[in-house]
């Protein structure tokens, strides 16, 4: 990116550098995660904006070595988890989730909350990954297997987490030819 200006906010402003900044983690070291960490996860997590406050959200945080080495080897993209110190599994509680044409909102308030996990991760100096559980049957199975989950819930994803094993550096996403103002022009479809 070459705006001088958008570059000088990064460098000014802690918290918008912490998103631009943040990228998947998916090797650790061996140190663990401090429950107050764990605590301040879930904290962020808790702060993401849910539709009409129904927070449909349950937060599993697996520390269990055994735990997780079952979750790595039954999922096909999360093999990190047998060396993270801890995963958090988000699900989504159906008891909670609205009805009609809003019945599929809790995704999008699970999203919000899972991301909140990685930018609070990627602040307090450790690293995660977003693992995709749903809507993939066998993965929801699984993970509802090896955590005796109840049927209500729906395991959404699981993202380890732990102190990174080494450096990482974000990926320039900045597509500026993606941004659009007001509209398309509707007479020869270009931008306005």
């Amino acid at each position: 990116m070459e705006n001088k200006q958008l570059t000088q906010l990064i460098a000014e402003n802690a918290a918008y550098r912490n998103i631009v900044e943040r990228t998947s983690i998916r090797r650790y070291t061996s140190e663990p995660v401090t429950e107050l960490h764990k605590l301040a996860l879930i904290n962020a997590a808790m702060s993401a904006p849910t539709g009409v406050n129904k927070q449909p959200w349950e937060f599993f945080v697996v520390d269990d070595p055994d735990l997780l080495k079952q979750l790595a080897a039954g999922l096909p993209y999360a093999k990190m988890a047998a060396q993270a110190p801890i995963a958090i599994v988000v699900c989504g509680n159906t008891e909670r989730f609205l009805d009609g044409d809003d019945s599929t909102l809790w995704e999008q308030d699970l999203s919000a909350a899972s991301e909140n996990i990685l930018l609070a991760a990627n602040a307090l100096g450790l690293g995660g990954v977003w693992t995709c559980l749903y809507p993939h049957p066998d993965r929801v199975a699984t993970v509802r297997r090896i955590l005796n989950l109840n049927d209500n819930l729906i395991p959404f994803n699981l993202i380890p987490v732990g102190h990174p094993a080494a450096p990482s550096h974000p990926m320039d996403k900045w597509h500026p030819e993606r941004v659009h103002h007001n509209g398309i022009d509707a007479s020869d479809h270009k931008q306005i």
